[in-house]
Parts: C-alpha cells; structure tokens; sequence
C-alpha cells in the first residue's frame, strides 16, 4: 500500500539527492506536511523565519553566494504572495530558488473557505516553470508522475539557465500524520550538462566583423564572479581599438577595463560624442545601472550590437541590437579569441585619456569635499576589509559605489535583477550566513527601515557589518531633474523622516555605533571593524539637503 504521505516525502528525498542543502521555512498549519517531512530528514538543514517576504530574499543571498539552488517554503493564502518580490529579484538575477507553496484542497479554490486564494501559477510571469503536484497519491501511477515533476522543478532550477521555479502543492486533511512510513527510495531524473558551440562558419563571420571595426565596446552588466572571464577580457583589452567599460556588479577587475562609467559620460561634449561613439557594441551580463550609459549608446548607436547571453530574451536594451549570440560570455570570448586580430588604434587611448583625467578631477574634489554622502562612501571604501563581500543597496548607494575604483578584492553583490529597496538587508543577511568572509550592506535610511524585519531571526551572523546612510529620506529625488523641482519631493517623493536605528539594533541584539561627522566617522569604522560576538549596525547621519548639492557641483567639476 501506498503511504499517504508518500509525494511529499519523495519530494524532500529527490531535493536532497539532487543536492539541495538549505530550505527556508515559513511557519503555518497548511505546510505542516512540508515542515514535518523536511526537518525529519537528516540530509537538509530546515532554517525558519516567520516573514514570507525577509524569508524568500534571505534564501536569495544564500543562494546568490553559492548558486546551489535553495528551497523557502511557506503556507497557503497571502503567505506565498509574500513570497513574490524575491522571486522577481531571483529571475532577473538568475538566482536559482525553488518555492513551494503549500495550498487548499482544489475543490475549496473560491469557495469562501480562509486562507484560500488562487495559487496555481501564481508567479507565472516571474519565474522559469510552474508546476502543482498531484492532491492524494493513490496510486504507482501518482507517485511516478509526482516524482517525474519534482526532478524536473529542480533540474529546471539550474538548466539551461539558473532561476526560480515553482511548485504549488495542494492538501488535504490530515496534515500532521504519515511521516513516520518507510519510503521506497524514489526514481531520480537527472539532466545532462550540454555545451553550445558556435559553428565554424558563424565564428568566421563574427571574426570578420569584429576585425573591421576601429571602435569596439564591451559593456558589462551584472554577472557572478568568474576569473575564467576575466582573463579572458583582460588579454583583449590590449587590442587598442577596444574598450571595455564595467560596473561593480560585473565583479570584473584590470587596469584597462573602465569602471567608473557614469565619471567618463558626464565629460563627453556633443562635439566629442563620435570619438566616443562604437562602430561594435558588445553587451553581456544583465542589468546595467548606468543610466547615462544607456542615454549614451542610445543617441549615439553602433552600426553593431551583440548581446551574449544563454537566456533567449533579445535584449535591445540601447535599441541597435542586431545579433542575439546564446552562448555564456565564457564560451563565447574563448571560441572568438584565437580569431581576432590585435591591431593599433585610437579608440581605447580615447577613453583612457579621458578616465585619467577624471581620475584627477575626482581626486581633487574629494580632498576638498565637505561631509556628505560622497565622502562619506570615499571613506567607507577604504575601510571595508580586504576580500569582504559588499552588498549595495538601491537607489543612491549602488550609484555612489560606482563613483570609485575599487582598491581592494571585493565581491558586489546588489539586487539589480528589479532594483527595489524591498529586500535588501534580508538578502544580506542570507549572504552572509552563507560565506564565511566579512559582509558589508551600504544601505540607505529608507531602505533599511523598509527591510528590517530582515534582522527578525536567529541567523544574523557576526560576521555581517550594515552601514546605513541616514540622509532623512530618499536621497536620491534631490538630484533627479523631475521630482527635486516640486513641492511634493519631501513628502511623496524624499518621504523625509527623524527615524534613527538605535532601537532597532537594541530590539534585534545587533551592535550600534553612529557618526555625525567625518571624525566621529573614521573613529567609529576603527571599531565597528574590529572582531565581534555578533553583528553591527552603523547610522551615518548625512546632511540632508547639502548632499545632492555637492554631488551635482562633483560632476560639474569632471567637465572643468
């Protein structure tokens, strides 16, 4: 006979044999079956933490850090729509997460009965696959076809690209009994690793190509850690009529790659826009944060525009895109690389020039900065210890991060997949269980107060550091042209606030230290550094309106 709980207890054993270690749950009564049959299993550690929301982006950083896939679990209702932000964040990411939401019997979907709500299909827009697993399991047949879609949910997780799946799983009374049935060990569906190759004939085409063109731009977005690329871009920097321009979410590093990107568009007149201009844009990598970058490429476009990328969405992103090529940047560059020619030119001495000259402008601002957010984060990047991973915050703190070259090892980490401030302190403290290095969050005040929840379990490791700029409200609408002109920024749009952090770090057991000036700030860091029992909280009290002040009157002295 079949045991009555026999689906679940395959789904967690197929998890586990596919090499799911974590799964975050979220308490409730209608996943009592997934909560039971998972923390009886020995082979996966169950973490639990009662906000759906803080939940799913813990289970991001977690799974951001390792690109293991990790499961959160939740119960039936509005539950799982908590769920949702994460899940949009880990498929713009390519983060792999698989979610199981527990559900109502089928027959009681709008029939008025609580907690009820339509779940099938419930992330359909942001996640690569939906499936529900069948109610009862009354037969071998069930079992087959339950077991069939379980392996292929987690296969899916991973192949051909990483991403969130979904499993929505429907119960019936009773839901605390049948656990304790030996199982036949279930049937595992693997999926084969394939590679993709370029046929000799489009390798020649593309070589040919990009041997014509004199200006040749490589622009990165977001993409895990991968020195195999970063050699790979490194030893094609040297071809002198290539340039490539990065971001700190590319985690890509050398001496010819241009990161500050933002620093060299401010300074390009109309009149130089063609020197700057490409004949061949190379995209890879996802999201950019760069928004003058993209107004750039898109007033000044190339004649070509190839976007390297596994997913099959035809990124058009600066509206010249003229060849998709679905391959890793990896696979590609090394295929491409022995048929390229090295030649002599001016466009990477263009750009050169012009990064050491607001390299020179920078430094020479910044000596003279007064204390705002921008000296601020000078100060806060020169502190952050050696190979440390550095989470960012949206909105102002990815942007300011972006203005310095990094001088140290780091990892960056930001939710740029949708770029909300929703969950970002959650996804740090998930990454930062998850590595056992020092963990920075820069965060905004908006942004941390929104999320600090995140702080709300028993998994805040020591290791985690959160630094918050509190400019009393949304920064960031003080040096955007629209809202900065209205009568409504402080309110609707800044949402200008006297909120500080003291109580929060006392309430959540985290260490606390301020600084209301640039003294108070490099003695404060000294210790906020140092070694302790457990995590840290430092408040950075900015001056509200000076700070887009001196940020606007930084990028008018780039141009001088």
């Amino acid at each position: 006979m079949i045991s009555e709980k026999a689906g679940i207890q395959n789904l967690v054993e197929i998890c586990v044999q596919k090499g799911i270690e974590k799964i975050v749950i979220s308490p409730g009564s209608r996943n009592a079956p997934l909560i039971l049959a998972f923390s009886k299993h020995s082979g996966i550690k169950c973490l639990s933490i009662v906000d759906e929301r803080s939940a799913a982006f813990f289970a991001l950083g977690m799974a951001q850090q390792s690109q293991k896939t990790v499961a959160i679990a939740c119960t039936s209702g509005t539950a799982a729509l908590n769920f949702a932000p994460a899940i949009a964040e880990a498929f713009y990411q390519k983060i792999p997460l698989l979610i199981l939401t527990a559900d109502r019997p089928v027959e009681w979907i709008d029939q008025a009965d609580s907690q009820t709500i339509r779940q099938k299909n419930l992330f359909s827009n942001y996640i690569k696959k939906s499936f529900q697993l069948p109610q009862k399991i009354t037969s071998d047949d069930d079992l087959w076809y339950n077991d069939r879609i379980i392996s292929e949910a987690i296969n899916t997780c991973q192949y051909p690209d990483k991403g969130p799946v979904h499993i929505n799983i429907p119960f019936t009374e009773p839901l605390y009994k049948g656990f304790d049935e030996k199982i036949i060990k279930p049937k595992i569906i693997d999926t084969a690793i394939t590679e993709t190759k370029l046929t000799e004939k489009q390798i020649e085409i593309l070589a040919g190509k990009w041997n014509k063109y004199d200006k040749k731009l490589i622009l990165t977005g977001l993409l895990e850690p991968s020195p195999k690329l970063n050699q790979l871009l490194a030893n094609i920097s040297h071809d002198e009529t290539v340039a490539i321009l990065t971001e700190t979410t590319s985690n890509l590093n050398y001496n010819n790659f241009f990161p500050c990107i933002d620093r060299i568009i401010t300074t390009i007149s109309t009149e130089e826009e063609n020197d700057f201009q490409p004949e061949l844009l190379v995209t890879i990598g996802t999201q950019v944060i760069s928004k003058k970058i993209k107004a750039f490429l898109r007033k000044n476009k190339a004649i070509e525009h190839w976007h390297v990328d596994t997913d099959d969405l035809h990124l058009d992103t600066y509206q010249c895109l003229t060849t998709n090529i679905p391959l890793t940047p990896v696979d590609f560059f090394n295929q491409l690389t022995d048929h390229i020619k090295h030649r002599q030119g001016e466009y990477f001495r263009t750009w050169k020039s012009r990064d050491i000259k607001t390299d020179i402008s920078h430094d020479k601002f910044l000596s003279e900065c007064k204390f705002s957010d921008l000296k601020v984060f000078e100060t806060i990047l020169k502190t952050i210890p050696e190979n440390s991973n550095l989470q960012m915050g949206n909105s102002t703190p990815v942007r300011y991060v972006q203005l310095f070259k990094s001088q140290k090892q780091l990892t960056f980490n930001s939710n740029r997949g949708t770029s909300g401030i929703d969950g970002t302190v959650s996804t740090a403290v998930g990454a930062a269980f998850s590595v056992n290095k020092p963990t920075t969050l820069i965060v905004g005040d908006l942004g941390f107060f929104y999320d600090s929840n995140g702080l709300w379990n028993k998994y805040v490791n020591k290791n985690l550091r959160i630094i918050i700029i509190n400019n009393g409200g949304g920064g960031i609408f003080r040096f955007i042209d629209g809202p900065s002109g209205t009568k409504e920024l402080e309110e609707f749009f800044e949402a200008a606030h006297n909120t500080n952090a003291e109580n929060i770090a006392k309430t959540f057991n985290v260490n606390y230290f301020k600084a209301n000036d640039q003294k108070e700030l490099e003695k404060a860091l000294v210790d906020f550094y140092k070694p302790q029992k457990k995590a840290a909280i430092l408040e950075i009290k900015t001056p509200q309106k000076e700070n887009a002040l001196i940020l606007k009157k930084y990028f008018s002295k780039l141009l001088s």
